[in-house]
């Protein structure tokens, strides 16, 4: 939807003037967090682990089906935040993970 007073950019990719509230929309959705399966992750989302990682530093495997709760997303969108029982400060890389 855009309305009339909406600012104009030219979109070089396509060669057209668009509304600028629409190319900020499709460049916030590219930058977005995805799972595994492509699904957007938000703040606070469970996620499940696709495969069994091995946590550096902490001398653990983290096994597949682990679900983790609570993640918080970070300036990287290919990384989240999170919490696990026996380790503090865990990131993970997104393409390990499944939204649950």
């Amino acid at each position: 939807m855009t309305s009339d007073d909406d600012e104009y950019v030219y979109d070089e990719a396509t060669g057209e003037w668009r509304p600028a509230s629409e190319l900020a929309a499709e460049a916030a959705a590219k930058n977005a967090a995805r799972d595994a399966s492509g699904n957007v992750l938000a703040d606070g989302d469970a996620v499940v682990l696709i495969k069994d990682l091995k946590v550096k530093g902490a001398g653990q495997t983290l096994k597949q089906g682990t679900v983790i709760r609570s993640i918080r997303l970070t300036d990287n969108p290919e990384e989240i935040d999170c919490r696990h029982d026996a380790i503090k400060g865990l990131v993970l890389r997104t393409e390990f993970v499944r939204k649950r």
